[in-house]
């Protein structure tokens, strides 16, 4: 099974990831910024439903978000 990494630093909250998650286990925080003033999106799966498709990856147009292998 993969795990999602999102490198909050890149993220541009453009949402892309949060719409393509077939499990909607990407959301935007809403507390905290990126160094460029951004509140970057959090992967959150307590329950471990994340699929490992990568679409969320794939689809981010700044490369911020990774597979690794759990």
């Amino acid at each position: 099974m993969a795990e999602i990494r999102i490198d909050k630093e890149k993220c541009k909250s453009c949402m892309i990831c949060v719409n393509v998650c077939p499990k909607k286990l990407i959301r935007v925080n809403d507390k905290y910024t990126n160094h460029a003033g951004n509140k970057y999106v959090e992967f959150i799966d307590e329950k471990n439903e994340c699929l490992g498709c990568a679409l969320c990856a794939i689809s981010c147009p700044d490369m911020a978000i990774y597979e690794v292998l759990k």
